[in-house]
């Protein structure tokens, strides 16, 4: 895939969403009423090796190695009507030395084995500017456009700051897990792992309903 095939494979506009806007929570407005959670793909739903203390996502399909152990976790999020979708920068892409045919093929892998509802690439470099690479928003809006969700009442789980950010600036709760890249930004929960991750979504969702009650 060439560099501007990738640029444009992408949500690319920044018109729906702009801090004067009010970013996620206008959604709320547009009648909204289904709840989301957004989970970073690379060091949650699949191992990322650590290179000069930064997470290397995998480049093929040998390398792609899935946590399949969150498929009864993630049953249970979907058990609560919350829809699931998973993120991810890709930004070897645009660079050149991601080969989209290995990209799709690690994909194909991802939902055919974890109960997933949707999948949102940024394949943009840091240069590109767009506003779908995180800790920008866009992954999340157009999936809220999409799905008809609440970003207010969505959740965002991660082991990196940057999907903190997304989560903040997006109007979601954000829950990290602990991890060496969880940066100083703001985070609503910091947990241990993936199983109280969960849990604390589904007792946060669990209240939400009582209070609407």
């Amino acid at each position: 895939m060439d560099r501007d095939a990738a640029r444009s494979a992408c949500y690319s506009s920044p018109e729906i969403f702009s801090p004067e806007t009010g970013g996620g929570r206008a959604l709320c407005s547009l009648g909204s009423v289904k709840q989301a959670v957004f989970i970073e793909r690379d060091g949650v739903l699949n191992k990322a090796r650590v290179e000069r203390q930064q997470q290397v996502g995998p480049l093929t399909l040998e390398e792609f190695h899935l946590n399949a152990e969150l498929a009864p976790l993630l049953k249970k999020l979907k058990a609560a009507d919350l829809v699931l979708i998973a993120t991810t920068n890709q930004p070897g892409l645009s660079r050149g030395y991601q080969s989209r045919r290995e990209l799709d093929r690690m994909h194909a892998l991802l939902l055919r084995t974890l109960p997933l509802d949707d999948l949102q690439v940024c394949p943009h470099d840091e240069t590109d500017r767009c506003p779908c690479r995180k800790p920008k928003p866009g992954l999340l809006v157009e999936s809220a456009f999409k799905w008809h969700l609440d970003l207010d009442r969505s959740f965002v789980i991660s082991d990196k700051w940057q999907d903190a950010e997304a989560a903040r600036t997006a109007g979601c709760t954000s829950l990290l897990l602990e991890s060496p890249f969880v940066g100083k930004v703001h985070r609503d929960f910091l947990l241990p792992d993936f199983e109280a991750v969960v849990n604390k979504i589904l007792r946060l969702k669990s209240a939400t309903r009582v209070m609407a009650a």
